[in-house]
């Protein structure tokens, strides 16, 4: 399992990336993807939606469930990975250079886990 040192995590298993002081990207770890299976498709959040910290950022459907992709800070949209649209499968490949959004004027932030912390979770907790 790939859990990169320089992001933190979710219990819910999303990742942020700090880009400053105010921006955040997003997006899913490799422990999700792999729970979830190949990805067919992704709802994408739009820019200049208001996001909220542990409400749904978008909905990803894959081979196995449909499921929501809980935002792990409040914010404003700036960005979508409009990639994704066409190549969801993307996320599968490569789950931490496939962001979903970029979350500006960032507000609040979800409880986060380092890594170190989010490898424990995933071993002792599972999805």
């Amino acid at each position: 399992m790939n859990i990169p040192g320089e992001l933190k995590y979710t219990r819910s298993h999303e990742w942020v990336r700090f880009l400053d002081g105010e921006k955040v990207q997003v997006g899913i770890s490799d422990f999700a993807q792999d729970a979830l299976g190949d990805i067919v498709f992704i709802n994408l959040p739009e820019v200049g939606d208001e996001a909220v910290a542990g409400d749904p950022l978008c909905d990803f459907e894959s081979v196995k469930a449909v499921e929501d992709i809980l935002c792990p800070v409040s914010g404003k949209i700036v960005a979508v990975n409009e990639a994704l649209a066409d190549a969801p499968e993307q996320i599968n490949s490569d789950p931490y250079g496939s962001w979903i959004a970029e979350v500006a004027e960032v507000s609040e932030y979800a409880d986060l886990m380092d890594a170190a912390e989010y490898e424990e979770y995933c071993q002792n907790e599972g999805v």
